[in-house]
C-alpha cells in the first residue's frame, strides 16, 4: 500500500470524507422534499446570509465550494493533529468517532452561530440530528482518518 504524503492526506482525506457529507446531506435534503440546489443554497447563507436563496446556481456553486474548503480546513487540522500525535492513528474507528463528534459540535455551536447562516443550529435531540452525527463520524471523519494513517511519517 502506497504511503502518503501530508498534503496527499489533507486533500484526499478531504475530497472523500466532504463527498460523503455532502452526498449525504442532499440525499437527506431530497427526502424531505427539498433540492440540492436548495441545500447548498443553505450552505452558502453561513457566508451571505438570506441573500443565498436570490442567487440561483450561482450562490449553490459557492455553497459546493464553501463546504469542500471546510472539509479541507477540517482534514488538515486532523492530519497535522496525527503527525504530531500518533496515538490518534492507532484506533482509527475511535479517532473517527471522537473527530466526527468534535467537528460537529464545532460547526454547530461556533462556526455556524458566528457566520450569517440565518437558522438556529443547536443540538436539539432529533433522528436528523442523530443521522448528521453519524454521517459525520464515518462519512466524513473516517475517510480523513483513514488518509492520515497511510500519511508517510514525518
Amino acid at each position: 500500500m502506497k504511503r502518503l504524503g501530508t498534503l496527499q492526506a489533507i486533500l484526499i482525506g478531504g475530497a472523500i470524507g466532504g463527498l460523503g457529507d455532502i452526498v449525504f446531506a442532499i440525499g437527506m435534503a431530497i427526502a424531505r422534499g427539498d433540492t440540492a440546489v436548495h441545500l447548498l443554497q443553505i450552505v452558502a447563507s453561513g457566508a451571505l446570509g438570506q441573500a443565498a436563496f436570490e442567487g440561483g446556481m450561482r450562490t449553490a456553486a459557492l455553497g459546493l465550494a464553501l463546504h469542500f474548503l471546510l472539509s479541507f480546513g477540517w482534514a488538515a487540522l486532523f492530519v497535522l493533529a496525527a503527525r504530531a500525535m500518533p496515538a490518534l492513528l492507532r484506533r482509527p474507528l475511535v479517532s473517527a468517532i471522537v473527530y466526527g463528534v468534535l467537528v460537529l459540535l464545532a460547526m454547530r455551536l461556533v462556526v455556524l452561530p458566528l457566520s450569517a447562516f440565518p437558522f438556529p443550529s443547536g443540538l436539539a435531540p432529533s433522528w436528523p440530528l442523530l443521522l448528521d452525527l453519524l454521517s459525520h463520524m464515518f462519512l466524513f471523519a473516517l475517510p480523513i482518518v483513514l488518509a492520515a494513517r497511510r500519511m508517510r511519517a514525518a
